[in-house]
């Protein structure tokens, strides 16, 4: 009998057993239900674009962090007690050092592959936290945090603070004199605290700095406990990523209750594989031929000795130069002292992560607009969110300059005086021009989309009129790039209305809606943004060049 004949509708053969592989999978789609799932999910359509690539770094970076810090666990020794070091670096040899720096240095020295993984890991940290910025000022510029997302713009929040943290308490384990050093300032910060500090630095060194049970406490905190609620946030943005999708930008046939874009499985499939080796492959490549943070080279932490040019990886830069650049102001009174110095440094740090935390909330209350968005915006059509976020992130640019203003002054040979006072002036100064700057291109190109919109592109030819005129030439614009210069849209600004009722009875309003109205009338009242073209200009303005051209 032939084997056309002896087949069933199944694939397998009449009387021959299914294989191991096709009962496991009976078994498991039996009790867990696992065909209709993936069959419902696994051809979802997600949107594409390539600043999405952003947080697929993010994503990759933290498994690559896991995977290499999983490695370096099994060699680490989170031990002050002091040795000798008698290992094969002799520069080295002979100096009494923690048993923490010992080991760091084994794993740089003597352990196969220590030194790259250790390099991978490290670079890792600072691609992590730099994609998790970028991300976020994408989802920010083109307004992706919006509902139904801003439940998971919190999360990527988390995770860019945790991240911060996590990487501070990394930086910190080897107790080289660099990270003891960054371990000093972090200490002088918490005893700023008024009434609480001393004992919050008391039971967090374990006693007098540098204490002999930090590295002890530190070392569980940095590979257990915070990466495990980064996991489970990660786990969290990941399910709500793949429930509300991606924003799609504006375009034809895209709206708010449709999605144009490709299938998880096999595309993004596909897409995810192979950008996760590119990933992995750039930072084997960086911490192959680039050093960073050579342990070796600044020698064990000793309390009397600061390395020259310490600084901390560039995401907790801003934050030692909001300590660099304020003035030593301090308040004695009662026998206490209040270093308003640190202190206010100190806490302005939360507070400026803290504000795009709650942005989304707060613009949220100032329109009233409680619809659902999936249709990005175009930066250029929200001019004011624009303008904030390039002055939030000067601001950032500037205090990163602050934070290293030893190393400024002596790579460029300036007064380190001079660089304090500019950043100083700077972190005033720079923000709100970067803000009205930003705004102002931001109306500029709108103004341009709109003569673009009404007049069509320009084509560089020169034509003369018979009455001796020369006009440019422009090319109609298709249905669709109109469609996207225009489909954006441009709120009306929440006002209070008039002063008295229809009674002449004059109306009273809380603090809360003067204060709405004003920010309202602020980021969306007239003069913030350019009227886009309206269709019956479009009408009006091409009946005209009908007309004018039947008459020549």
């Amino acid at each position: 009998m032939s084997d056309d004949i002896e087949r069933v509708g199944g694939g397998g053969r009449r009387g021959k057993p299914p294989g191991g592989g096709e009962r496991l999978a009976d078994w498991a789609d039996g009790r867990l239900g696992l065909y209709q799932l993936a069959k419902s999910q696994m051809r979802k359509v997600f949107p594409d674009h390539w600043s999405f690539m952003f947080g697929e770094i993010c994503l990759y970076s933290f498994i690559i962090l896991i995977l290499t810090g999983t490695y370096l666990t099994l060699f680490f020794d989170p031990s002050t007690t002091e040795v000798v070091y008698n290992g094969s670096y002799e520069p080295l040899k002979g100096i009494i050092m923690t048993r923490a720096y010992e080991s760091t240095v084994d794993i740089s020295m003597e352990v196969r592959g220590g030194l790259l993984i250790r390099q991978i890991h490290h670079w890792a940290a600072l691609v992590f936290v730099a994609g998790m910025l970028v991300h976020m000022m994408r989802v920010f510029f083109t307004g992706a945090f919006r509902k139904p997302r801003e439940v998971n713009w919190l999360f990527g929040w988390m995770l860019l603070f945790l991240g911060i943290v996590t990487g501070l308490t990394g930086y910190s384990l080897p107790d080289d004199l660099l990270s003891g050093t960054g371990l000093r300032f972090a200490q002088g910060a918490i005893l700023s605290i008024p009434v609480v500090g001393t004992y919050i630095a008391f039971f967090l060194f374990g006693g007098e700095f540098p204490g002999e049970d930090f590295i002890a406490r530190l070392y569980p905190v940095h590979i257990l406990l915070l990466p495990g609620i980064m996991l489970g946030l990660v786990v969290a943005h990941l399910i709500l990523v793949f429930y509300h999708k991606h924003t799609q930008f504006a375009g034809p046939g895209r709206t708010e209750k449709n999605v144009i874009g490709a299938p998880f499985l096999p595309i993004y499939v596909a897409k995810a594989g192979g950008f996760f080796f590119l990933v992995f492959g750039v930072l084997a490549l960086m911490g192959a031929v680039a050093t960073i943070n050579p342990v070796w080279a600044f020698g064990p932490y000793r309390t009397d000795l600061v390395t020259t040019g310490a600084q901390p990886d560039w995401y907790l830069g801003f934050s030692e130069g909001l300590i660099r650049v304020m003035p030593s102001w301090e308040i004695n009174a009662w026998g206490h002292t209040l270093q308003l110095g640190v202190f206010i440094p100190f806490t302005l740090f939360p507070l400026i992560l803290s504000f795009m935390a709650v942005y989304p909330f707060l613009e949220a209350w100032i329109t009233g607009d409680r619809r659902e968005h999936h249709v990005a915006d175009r930066p250029r059509n929200k001019p004011v969110r624009t303008g904030i976020g390039v002055a939030w992130l000067t601001l950032y640019a500037i205090l990163l300059i602050g934070g290293g203003n030893d190393i400024v002054a002596t790579h460029l040979h300036l007064s380190i005086n001079a660089i304090t006072w500019t950043v100083r002036v700077g972190v005033f100064l720079l923000p709100a021009l970067a803000f009205i700057i930003t705004k102002r291109i931001c109306n500029g190109l709108q103004l341009r989309d709109r003569e673009k919109a009404l007049h069509g592109r320009e084509s560089g030819v020169i034509k003369r009129l018979p009455h001796g005129e020369y006009i440019e030439v422009h090319e109609p614009l298709t249905r669709a790039e109109l469609y996207t210069l225009n489909a954006h849209e441009q709120p009306v600004a929440y006002e209070l209305g008039p002063r008295v009722d229809e009674n002449g009875v004059a109306r009273k309003f809380t603090v809360r809606q003067r204060v709405r109205a004003r920010l309202a009338k602020a980021m969306f009242g007239p003069g913030t943004y350019v009227p886009k073209a309206t269709a019956e200009e479009y009408r009006a303005l091409h009946a005209g060049w009908h007309e004018s051209e039947r008459v020549d």
